[in-house]
């Protein structure tokens, strides 16, 4: 980069002349220009197709002045060459064709070459850091073990996780060298992203909620840590999850730079707990994005006064932007968090 960016300085904890500003999703569904490229192409081929990925990359820079691009890609694409067959039906999400199911199934899984097996993904990364050309950062990502081995376990989406629970007290062998495998996917992937010039990444091990403390520290935890030991020194790390308001000192334990949160606990209060050596994101809920503009402004302005000026915040979400949400809104959030956190 050209310049040491207001949301890098954040993620190094170090003071800022305002509070940085990005969305989870902040490229997709909401925005007019995407949904006229997802009219006529399919998600996996925008994903799969670099020139696309990085148009989709940059529409919302093109609208907002958010602080960081975030790569358009999906979290379930190291598992394809992995072996894990997905597919994509509009509007129902992903669904896996293979489902994991026992010690074998994880044997037949192999270990990614990022530069071989998802290129297009690197290749997208260096189009947009050449297109941004140091003016913000842009964030690369993937999904963390649990929530990877969630979706392969239990065949997509899932409300109560019965699957991936049982597999992992059932078939604990089994458990251990998935999430192993997983582990050393998601760092040979981020080490990619990092190669390629993606200056900030995130982990997004949102499924994690489901899980109590005892089970995220004795079936999760060393494997996550794991990956925030080896990912590349250099770039900072988002750890994010929702649900975890229960988990955040173990997450803390786990590692990352900064600690994504979502709109389930007050940011004070999740701050009092992780202590100062850490940032935190977030963390608005989704949904006041749909509230009238007086609504949304309360809201910002009451997670900027739990921050309290403290080195190390990143406004966002506590999830991803929700479709139909008015862009309007959005723009709108961004302008409000500069203003109100401007020093």
């Amino acid at each position: 980069m050209k310049n040491d960016s207001t949301f890098l300085r954040a993620c190094r904890k170090e003071a800022t002349e305002y509070t940085p500003v990005w969305f989870m999703r902040q490229a997709g569904r909401y925005l007019s220009e995407y949904r006229a490229i997802r009219k006529k192409t399919s998600f996996l081929t925008m994903c799969k197709t670099p020139d696309l990925a990085a148009e989709i990359t940059l529409q919302p820079i093109k609208r907002m002045k958010v602080d960081a691009a975030i790569i358009f890609a999906d979290i379930l694409l190291p598992l394809e060459p992995m072996g894990i067959k997905i597919e994509f039906s509009q509007g129902e999400g992903p669904k896996i064709l293979n489902p994991v199911r026992n010690e074998q199934d994880v044997e037949n899984l192999r270990i990614i070459e990022p530069e071989e097996d998802v290129p297009f993904v690197l290749e997208a990364i260096r189009k947009v850091v050449k297109e941004l050309d140091g003016k913000i950062p842009l964030i690369g990502f993937a999904g963390g073990p649990f929530t990877l081995a969630s979706y392969c376990i239990e065949g997509g989406h899932s409300a109560n996780f019965i699957k991936t629970k049982r597999f992992m007290y059932q078939k604990p062998k089994a458990w251990h060298l998935f999430l192993d495998k997983l582990a050393k996917v998601v760092v040979r992937y981020l080490n990619a992203q990092i190669a390629s010039g993606a200056q900030v990444l995130q982990i997004f091990d949102s499924w994690i909620g489901c899980l109590s403390p005892y089970d995220y520290n004795r079936f999760v935890l060393p494997y996550s840590q794991k990956v925030f030991q080896k990912i590349n020194k250099g770039a900072p790390v988002i750890h994010f999850a929702t649900g975890t308001a229960a988990l955040l000192k173990l997450m803390q334990t786990a590692g990352g730079d900064i600690i994504g949160i979502d709109w389930r606990i007050n940011l004070d209060t999740a701050w009092e707990q992780l202590g100062n050596n850490v940032g935190i994101q977030g963390n608005l809920d989704p949904v006041t994005l749909f509230a009238p503009l007086s609504v949304i402004k309360e809201r910002v302005k009451a997670i900027l006064k739990a921050a309290g000026n403290r080195p190390g915040h990143i406004f966002n979400l506590g999830h991803g932007i929700l479709p139909h949400t008015p862009v309007s809104n959005v723009i709108a959030v961004v302008n409000m968090v500069h203003e109100f956190s401007c020093r």
